[in-house]
């Protein structure tokens, strides 16, 4: 299990579950986010980011299938798909789109409680053996393939873009003076202190959605940049 509290995202349209839920694993020590349908289920995973998703297949709005694909077109946070449904094709297609595991209803709170330890514990050994992955928001930096993604899409990055917005991202939250990223990057032998504020700039009208307004890469006036997990 994760060191600090794991967050868990609750997507149900019966109150009364997710209030058994909620109980339950607060009791736990989890922290829980809840939503009753489909769009408010996708809006509270891109605010909070939670550990980890419980996902019912039918919910107002739109399905837990869509909500799955909408989830898995910004990151790999693991899902539990829930269901009172017992036909093979919904089984199916869960796991195809990337559900973790698939728990039928009725359900014990103890029986869910288990299966979102497991899939905890195997999603953090996971993350153990590709430590050379980061993941901020909604950008994905694999340092071994040298690929950025912004919300499953590929993002081209010069090689010194990557390496900017690779150190800056194994800093995450601490301001980098522009000496420090100088150090950090001169190896590349084609950054100088006239030209980091360009390349700064160039990353930002890659990855930021409004980069007049950047929501990553924040300017620490009169000392640097830092990296930033957007809210």
């Amino acid at each position: 299990m994760p060191t600090t509290s794991p967050s868990v995202l609750l997507v149900d349209d019966e109150p009364i579950l997710l209030d058994v839920l909620e109980q339950y694993l607060r009791n736990e020590g989890f922290r829980v986010f809840r939503a009753a349908d489909g769009p408010r289920a996708v809006e509270s995973f891109k605010q909070n980011l939670p550990d980890l998703v419980l996902l019912d297949l039918n919910l107002p709005g739109f399905p837990g299938i869509e909500v799955l694909r909408q989830i898995r077109a910004v990151n790999d946070t693991p899902v539990i798909m829930l269901t009172v449904r017992a036909e093979e094709i919904d089984r199916v297609l869960g796991l195809e789109l990337g559900a973790d595991d698939y728990v039928n209803k009725p359900f014990s709170p103890r029986e869910v409680l288990a299966r979102i330890r497991s899939v905890l514990r195997r999603t953090e050994r996971a993350e153990h053996s590709t430590a050379h992955v980061k993941r901020i928001g909604e950008l994905t930096i694999d340092a071994l393939a040298h690929e950025v993604r912004l919300g499953g899409e590929l993002i081209e990055l010069t090689r010194t873009q990557f390496k900017v917005l690779d150190i800056l991202a194994a800093h995450l939250g601490q301001t980098l003076t522009r000496d420090q990223l100088l150090q950090r990057i001169t190896a590349d032998g084609d950054v100088f202190d006239r030209t980091l504020d360009r390349h700064i700039a160039n990353l930002r009208a890659r990855i930021e959605p409004d980069p007049a307004n950047p929501r990553y890469i924040v300017t620490v006036f009169g000392v640097g940049y830092k990296m930033v997990a957007p809210r």
